[in-house]
């Protein structure tokens, strides 16, 4: 499991520096534009003066800039607290028995569970099993009642071998009574084992399936 203040301390000390930097060079800037603006006040001539709109345009310019910086470095800050509460919350989960929307599970135990809902009845329903690699290794067709219910494979394939464990997918395509396509959703549920910070949102790993922060639909106690 990776570290969560490790992951993402690392992106906010990055923006810090470019933060810092992009300052930095303001502020060198600034410094040099204001020295070239003071020496030639002194020496300009009297019958020819400055453009003064000119440097106030500039110095407006400079000004904005610093603005925006500094409005940065609030972004950065909401950020950060953003990413840390998230990753708290994501690393509260481990322990804890989810389910999320997901068309993956384990096959464990010869048994692959998931849960399935959908608004109609369905008077056909093709149900397709996929092992890991895409490959097709059970298919049904069978009518499926409106609602929300669990749908359990008995790791049994189509030539009567017994699969192996490991990570199966779901496919359903359901139709009513006149033909018409039906919308579903398919679930997988179990316990969080771990936590994986590596892309842009938390990953849970839900025995063995890794399914995202954001597609949890329900979460309690181990049963």
């Amino acid at each position: 499991m990776v570290s969560p203040t490790s992951s993402v301390g690392s992106g906010a000390g990055a923006g810090q520096s470019e933060l810092a930097n992009s300052r930095k060079t303001i502020a060198e800037n600034f410094d040099t534009f204001l020295s070239i603006l003071t020496t030639q006040l002194k020496n300009q001539n009297p019958l020819d003066p400055l453009d003064t709109n000119q440097f106030t345009s500039q110095m407006v310019e400079f000004t904005g800039v610093e603005q925006q910086l500094k409005t940065n470095e609030y972004l950065e800050a909401l950020i950060n607290a953003n990413q840390q509460n998230f990753a708290s919350q994501a690393v509260s989960y481990i322990g804890k028995e989810v389910t999320a929307f997901s068309n993956q599970a384990s096959l464990e135990n010869s048994e692959a569970k998931w849960t399935y809902g959908m608004t109609q009845d369905a008077e056909e329903a093709n149900i397709t099993i996929k092992n890991s690699a895409g490959a097709v290794v059970f298919t049904e067709k069978t009518k499926l009642e409106s609602g929300e219910h669990d749908y359990t494979w008995d790791g049994i394939a189509n030539d009567g071998s017994i699969a192996p464990d490991g990570k199966y997918s779901i496919h359903i395509e359901a139709t009513n009574a006149d033909g018409g396509k039906i919308d579903l959703y398919t679930m997988t549920a179990g316990m969080v084992e771990t936590v994986d910070f590596a892309g842009s949102e938390p990953i849970l790993v839900v025995n063995g399936t890794k399914v995202e922060m954001s597609a949890v639909a329900k979460i309690g106690l181990p049963s």
